[in-house]
């Protein structure tokens, strides 16, 4: 007859097992997509991690990188990242190695990307870094890019002030982002409040050749990670095949 010692030591046996035994829904079993979504400056990932939950297909897996550093006990949704306001290098890396990490684990699962402002420029740096994936990548998706340079950091660099990622701001990158938007389907979408810009960044610097483009009125910068308007476009996008544009 089992002692009561050693009936708890089986409870405990099969609790364990149990724990063990549960899974995420996504867990222990390949996607059908992988999703990167990528914020950009000052920001957390909470946002666009929630913008590619409402346009990711079912059975889809997310991956949406926090390039700052506060601990995990601090709420998804009131994270910030000083470290985007520095060096870019460093954050390229961790959205490569991120990216290399997810490409191993699911070796032929087709991904998308969307990202948004400093965002989309680090995912143009990666994927000039990596022409291996991009036959992987079935669109890539840019929420206000200045992919052009952005103008405020051009004018702080003509002053000088060539500190922080405003040095890096102010680099065009066209070069890189229309030899990937040549071969992947790129979609680029600005806002727009006034004179030209989103309040942050100038519509011309987010338009790159090949990819398709469209501005939207009365949406600011901040909002391209959450207006219905955005998801709207997200969703027509992928919803019928596209090609790279013929220029």
């Amino acid at each position: 007859m089992a002692t009561p010692f050693l009936v708890l030591v089986l409870i405990h046996l099969v609790i364990a097992i149990s724990t063990k035994m549960e899974i995420s829904p996504m867990e222990g079993q390949y996607p059908k997509l992988i999703v990167f979504s990528q914020h950009g400056m000052s920001d957390g990932n909470y946002a666009m991690e929630s913008l590619a939950k409402k346009v990711a297909p079912p059975e889809s897996k997310i991956i949406a990188p926090y390039l700052g550093s506060l601990p995990s006990f601090v709420p998804d949704r009131f994270r910030f990242s000083i470290e985007t306001h520095f060096a870019i290098a460093p954050l390229i890396q961790k959205v490569a190695k991120s990216a290399e990490q997810t490409f191993q684990d699911y070796p032929y699962i087709p991904a998308r990307i969307i990202a948004t402002s400093l965002g989309g420029v680090i995912w143009v740096e990666v994927l000039s870094r990596h022409p291996e994936w991009w036959n992987r990548i079935e669109s890539l998706i840019l929420l206000g890019s200045p992919i052009g340079g952005a103008d405020v950091a051009k004018i702080m660099s003509a002053w000088g002030f060539r500190i922080g990622m405003a040095k890096h701001l102010s680099e065009d990158r066209r070069y890189l982002a229309e030899k990937i938007a040549a071969v992947v389907p790129t979609l680029v979408v600005a806002g727009h409040i006034i004179g030209g810009w989103d309040l942050i960044v100038t519509v011309e610097s987010t338009k790159i050749k090949h990819a398709h483009f469209v501005c939207l009125n009365g949406v600011n910068h901040s909002d391209l990670r959450t207006h219905p308007r955005v998801v709207q476009s997200i969703q027509e996008f992928w919803a019928n095949p596209r090609n790279p544009l013929q220029i």
